[in-house]
């Protein structure tokens, strides 16, 4: 990565709040998430999912669920012959979206994990996809490589990664300015801030597929499909 890529990267904001402080918040909001701060983001999420054309007969994994608004749409897309996985940090997020599942007939389609994305609970080359929807900017800045690292180890080569992610990179934003700010403040209950997200990917060794920039309330967001590349030495 040269020396531009990393500079940016530096300018991300950190996440100060602990991962039990980030459990305990989900925790306290999942019973609302998916009409206050869910709502607000699943339009996007649920494009970034369209980009990524899950299909039918492919395991696929949704990193940071929520209150399962897309892990749902994930579900539908695989059909019987697919099957989904998700990962959360909140045991309430869990029980909800297992409720969503088992409403709308998809739970026999389904494997939820209680646990951290800096370390996943998978082996290697597991998944045809994997799905992230406004999580990288809630990991704290160190450990976003690691996550997309760990992202890159799970999902087969020449397969793909479908992101949606508050934007740094229209830096002069007022909003994106103020919103910055008000992070800074409240930390623990705002603990989402703007990142450059085609440079962490690209950081971590995946290839930039398509790429579109949309705004959430005057916010820049981006809205990618990256792929992980074949090994030279892939057979």
């Amino acid at each position: 990565m040269n020396g531009e890529n990393r500079s940016k990267l530096s300018g991300i904001l950190p996440v100060p709040r602990t991962k039990e402080e980030a459990r305990q918040a989900y925790d306290t909001l999942s019973r609302y998430y998916g009409y206050t701060i869910g709502a607000l983001g699943r339009k996007y999420g649920q494009m970034a999912l369209e980009r990524l054309s899950i299909a039918e007969g492919e395991t696929a994994l949704e990193i940071g669920f929520g209150f399962g608004y897309c892990l749902k749409l994930i579900g539908e897309s695989i059909g019987q012959t697919g099957r989904v996985y998700g990962i959360d940090i909140s045991p309430r997020m869990i029980a909800l979206t297992r409720k969503r599942l088992e409403k709308a007939g998809l739970a026999n389609r389904a494997d939820l994990y209680l646990g951290d994305a800096t370390c996943l609970p998978f082996v290697d080359d597991a998944f045809d996809a994997v799905f992230m929807s406004f999580v990288l900017e809630v990991v704290d800045t160190p450990e976003i490589s690691r996550v997309l690292q760990e992202t890159g180890r799970v999902l087969k080569p020449g397969r793909r990664l479908g992101v949606a992610s508050m934007s740094k990179e229209d830096g002069q934003s007022v909003f994106l300015r103020l919103y910055e700010w008000v992070h800074t403040k409240c930390p623990k209950y705002i603990g989402s801030r703007p990142i450059y997200a085609e440079q962490s990917l690209i950081q971590a060794g995946l290839k930039t597929q398509s790429k579109e920039t949309v705004r959430i309330f005057g916010l820049p967001a981006e809205i990618i499909v990256a792929v992980n590349p074949i090994s030279d030495n892939a057979v």
